[in-house]
């Protein structure tokens, strides 16, 4: 038993920190004049399983509209498409 329980710890320590966080594409609108942009954001793990509220919220602030969750990304991946995402790379 005590063994199935460090290993268990073991998991979680690895695990946990890398696993904190998820980083996700999107793309928005906001109105008058109509203005459109892609961005990929960071949520906490929680929240990437229906990422779409986290990220409206975040991104209604600024008046800005979700037209879609196009996918979730490494961090690998997310750093690829930095240039793509330009000012909205983590901004919200």
């Amino acid at each position: 038993m005590r063994r199935i329980l460090t290993a268990a710890l073991l998991t979680l320590a690895v695990a946990g920190p890398a696993g904190a966080d998820c980083f996700v594409e999107y793309k928005a609108k906001r109105d008058g004049p109509l203005r459109l942009h892609y961005g990929i954001i960071r949520l906490d793990d929680g929240a990437c399983g229906n990422p779409a509220p986290a990220i409206s919220r975040r991104i209604g602030r600024d008046g800005w509209q979700l037209l879609t969750v196009m996918g979730r990304l490494s961090r690998a991946e997310a750093e690829q498409r930095k240039a793509d995402a330009g000012p909205y790379y983590l901004r919200y």
